[in-house]
């Protein structure tokens, strides 16, 4: 059964640390991953350099750091934060702030040390919703995963990171740390992959989960399946099939299906979870099952779609009624998790701001600046 929660790794003290182990024989070869990859407008990753990272280490201590640690404690510091392997074994107060730190106070042996004195450290972040970009937004994934690594995220999730096959020689290079890279968990959709058509029956969902969860590139494995709005009974054979082989499941539940399925209707036949919002106000809807479109509205016009969405919160459920608590309280028991992707539409509430931050010189990549330009294409 495989694990869907990844361990917690401290971002800005371990960004550099990595685990060197012994190359797994590739089920799929290396030009086919070369092909696909080229065929999807991406680039291998370059392998990392040898100054880029060391360890693991047998006891590294990280010295004077203020933490914050993500349990909702505040902030703490000076601690001295101990690895030993790729494990955090100890975390030690050692002192006050602006005092002298008593050196009898901290844990000794270390087999290399780092001063972080005057510094934050937290937990990695997790990003529960990545895409590498491709084509011609970023086509060498490195930018983004150093990108990725210098903003504290030591864990993707990829819905899909790219192409089932080429991510998942990805995630191989990353799980052997030839690669700077955030851990990957790999999500695949239905239907990548294979050659027996499109996934439009539920014996063929099931078919195409059995032949997904076997695929197998360099030791790598997918961890879930990335769905959308499919009909009842083929989002039914996707769910619970993939769960038979231990895989996750999460979806965009488009608009395009939502009238027959929103998110609770997914979440009782089993789905893990729902990325982004899609679903979730129509299944807040007391007096109606699809939202009031408008006359001119276009679903291929994604101004259109994300701000019709917007107004769908005057057309569900008052917050705290009934249905609101229910909606909620069914959400619990059944386990289902939501994943608001709130962060990547923030920019739309003042775009000039975004557009001018003072980080884009340096660090955007020209194609991806390109890419972004005002489009009725480009998303």
């Amino acid at each position: 059964m495989k694990k869907h929660c990844p361990l917690l790794h401290i971002s800005l003290a371990v960004l550099t640390t990595f685990v060197a182990t012994d190359s797994i024989v590739a089920q799929t070869d290396v030009n086919e991953l070369a092909t696909d990859a080229q065929a999807n407008g991406m680039e291998v990753t370059t392998l990392r350099r040898a100054d880029e990272g060391d360890g693991p280490h047998e006891r590294l201590i990280l010295r004077g750091a203020t933490i914050i640690d993500g349990t909702g404690a505040p902030p703490m510091g000076p601690v001295d934060i101990v690895i030993e392997g790729d494990r955090i074994t100890e975390v030690r107060s050692v002192g006050f702030p602006m005092a002298p730190i008593n050196e009898q106070r901290r844990p000794q042996g270390a087999t290399k040390e780092l001063d972080f004195s005057g510094m934050y450290i937290l937990p990695g972040l997790i990003d529960m919703h990545a895409h590498t970009g491709g084509g011609g937004k970023a086509p060498q994934p490195e930018y983004t995963y150093k990108l990725w690594m210098g903003n504290g995220i030591t864990t993707s999730r990829g819905v899909g990171h790219g192409s089932m096959m080429w991510a998942l020689g990805e995630k191989a290079a990353s799980d052997r740390n030839e690669i700077v890279a955030p851990r990957m968990f790999t999500y695949a959709r239905p239907g990548e992959g294979w050659d027996r058509g499109p996934v439009n029956s539920a014996e063929k969902a099931r078919e195409w989960v059995r032949y997904a969860a076997d695929v197998d590139v360099e030791g790598a494995q997918i961890d879930g399946l990335k769905l959308t709005s499919y009909p009842p009974a083929i989002m039914e054979a996707l769910i619970d099939e993939a769960h038979k082989h231990g895989l996750g499941t999460v979806a965009h539940l488009a608009q395009t299906g939502v009238s027959r399925m929103d998110a609770l209707d997914a979440a009782r036949l089993g789905l893990d979870m729902m990325t982004h919002y899609y679903g979730l106000f129509e299944a807040l809807f007391d007096d109606r099952t699809i939202q009031d479109f408008p006359n001119d509205y276009n679903y291929n016009n994604e101004q259109h779609r994300f701000g019709q969405v917007g107004r769908l919160w005057y057309q569900s459920a008052d917050r705290g009624s009934e249905t609101w608590n229910a909606l909620l309280e069914e959400f619990l028991e059944l386990d289902f998790g939501l994943d608001p992707t709130m962060t990547i539409y923030e920019a739309s509430r003042d775009v000039m701001r975004a557009r001018e931050a003072e980080w884009h010189e340096e660090y955007t990549l020209p194609s991806q600046w390109d890419f972004y330009q005002p489009s009725r294409e480009a998303h």
